[in-house]
Parts: structure tokens; C-alpha cells; sequence
């Protein structure tokens, strides 16, 4: 069930003040476009989630920026050069009101 551990680290001290939320539409939902896709993904440290979605967007990713200047770049250097991709809707989290500390055990 433990996949491995891992240190918890406070982004602000990174100096990462921005959470983006990207939804990205592909040109094609073929399956050698979404693998293009998805290994272009992980070629990218900025990429910190990738998530396949059911809905109107197809993926949806999560960045951490320092700022909006930051975040530009992200998304002219990294998001853009992504293969495939026919459309991006980003969002900005405002704040953070639960942060994910683990799967609740049955049981437990």
C-alpha cells in the first residue's frame, strides 16, 4: 500500500506564490496522440500533475509559478511547445483552503 515517502515542502519558502490550474484540449483523442502528449508531459519539471480527465477539457495540469512574469514563461517555454494541444484554459488559485495529507484508511 506505501509507494514511497517523501518530504512535504513549503512552497511560499521556494518561493512559489502562484498555483495554476491549465485544462488543455487535444487536436485528436487518438491514442498516439494522447502518448505524444502524455510523454511530453513528463519532460517538463515545470509540469508538477498531470491528469487525464472525463469532461470538456482532456488533461488537466497543475504549475507553481514564483509569479505572473514566472508563469508567462512557464507557458511560452514549457505549456506551448506541448504536441497536440488545440486549446488551454488557465485558472489561478486565489488560496489554498484544504491541502491533501493522505488517503484516509478504512478502518483506521
Amino acid at each position: 500500500m506505501i509507494l514511497g515517502y517523501a518530504a512535504r515542502v513549503d512552497a511560499r519558502r521556494l518561493g512559489l506564490t502562484v498555483e495554476v490550474f491549465v485544462e488543455i484540449t487535444l487536436n485528436s483523442q487518438s491514442r498516439e496522440a494522447m502518448d505524444r502528449f502524455e510523454r511530453a508531459v513528463c519532460d517538463f519539471d515545470e509540469i508538477l500533475e498531470c491528469h487525464l480527465m472525463s469532461g470538456a477539457a482532456d488533461y488537466q495540469l497543475r504549475v507553481a509559478a514564483v509569479d505572473l512574469d514566472h508563469y508567462d514563461r512557464i507557458h511560452r517555454d514549457c505549456l506551448a511547445r506541448l504536441p497536440g494541444v488545440s486549446s488551454m484554459r488557465t485558472s489561478f488559485s486565489l488560496r489554498r483552503i484544504k491541502r491533501f495529507e493522505g488517503y484516509a484508511v478504512p478502518g483506521a
